[in-house]
């Protein structure tokens, strides 16, 4: 499959949720979403800071976000059970946006052509999903590789930190994660996402950088108000 066949379906299937899916009934979540991620994408470099991207707030109880090719960023409001400031908000998508620049959707998508274009490229920043389709989930329905998730935290540590975001939120996203798990974590092997205390060890191992670059934004200014938005 080619990128531009990735891309055609990328666009088909993000116009069908666009008009199969409900938006919320807040009229001030979409705006503030959108804060939160412009913030993010305008710390990105070519080509993907000239991309048109384009935010959509889905009124959904799941606890998922996902970024595409072209710059299709899905948010359901499920996720503020879990990321409930902006900085929460800002690692959630910040690791979607990731698995975009560092080619992880348009890689997997290319792998497994002829899968539902959803299962393909579409990213899950929670890791948490029905357990009846655990049996699936080693195989096509696996959308990352954890050596992709692992990346893809740290990436958007950096993201989110350069946007004026406090990385030390990612902690507080993920124990959040764990506590709303229902029916416990899945093996490690078989999860679409490294282990809660796995990922939480490699956050902070990793967590330094992020915070002399948090405070290098604060000193220039950056800290995106996007509360003001709701």
């Amino acid at each position: 499959m080619s990128e531009r066949e990735v891309e055609r379906a990328v666009r088909v299937e993000w116009l069908k949720m666009k008009q199969a899916l409900p938006r919320p009934a807040n009229p001030s979540i979409q705006p503030f979403v959108e804060c939160v991620a412009d913030a993010l994408i305008a710390t990105l470099d070519e080509p993907y800071a000239s991309i048109k991207w384009e935010v959509v707030v889905f009124d959904d109880e799941s606890l998922n976000a996902f970024a595409m090719p072209g710059g299709k960023i899905g948010v359901y409001t499920g996720i503020f059970k879990a990321a409930e400031t902006p900085d929460g908000l800002a690692a959630v998508i910040g690791h979607e946006i990731a698995h975009v620049t560092k080619d992880h959707v348009m890689d997997q998508a290319k792998r497994q052509m002829g899968v539902d274009a959803l299962s393909m490229i579409g990213g899950a920043a929670t890791g948490l999903y029905d357990m009846s389709r655990t049996a699936g989930a080693v195989g096509l329905l696996l959308p990352f590789s954890r050596r992709d998730e692992s990346e893809a935290d740290i990436v958007g540590l950096d993201y989110m930190a350069r946007a004026g975001f406090d990385p030390r939120a990612t902690i507080s996203l993920w124990k959040n994660m764990a506590s709303l798990r229902d029916g416990g974590e899945p093996a490690e092997f078989i999860s679409t996402h490294p282990s809660d205390d796995r990922r939480l060890d490699e956050i902070v191992r990793s967590i330094t950088p992020a915070l002399i670059n948090y405070n290098q934004a604060l000193d220039a200014g950056k800290r995106p108000d996007c509360l003001g938005k709701r």
